[in-house]
């Protein structure tokens, strides 16, 4: 376990699922392993603007924290991939109510149009 989800275990259970699952890229990640496991690559390209360098600390706390399984496989050349552990996947509520909440927000404050063309569409 992570410092900082040590920490918030001290305050409740509201900042526990934050340190956690908060930070760049860390539920979007979840969301994308929710359909299956995922080589690096493949998941980059599914996450979006995402860095290598974010890419992988986010994949090193989620690890860390419990949420994802990181399996390598002895081949050449190497090979990993990562999937969800079972306390991953019972983030999908999380993310299903999340992903429900922000359409009907961007379709409440119309910020769709705003963004113009330009926006990658919600999936």
């Amino acid at each position: 376990m992570r410092s900082g989800t040590k920490h918030a275990l001290s305050v409740c259970p509201v900042e526990v699922t934050v340190s956690v699952v908060g930070g760049s890229w860390k539920l979007t990640i979840v969301q994308k392993l929710l359909r299956g496991a995922l080589r690096f690559g493949e998941l980059r390209r599914a996450v979006g603007d995402v860095t290598e360098r974010v890419l992988t600390r986010q994949l090193r706390e989620l690890e860390a924290d419990g949420l994802v399984h990181r399996e390598v496989f002895a081949e050449v050349p190497p090979r990993v991939e990562y999937s969800l552990t079972p306390l991953g996947e019972s983030a999908r509520p999380l993310v299903d109510l999340m992903e429900a909440w922000g359409r009907n927000w961007v379709q409440a404050t119309g910020a769709a149009a705003e963004a113009g063309p330009q926006a990658r569409p919600l999936e």
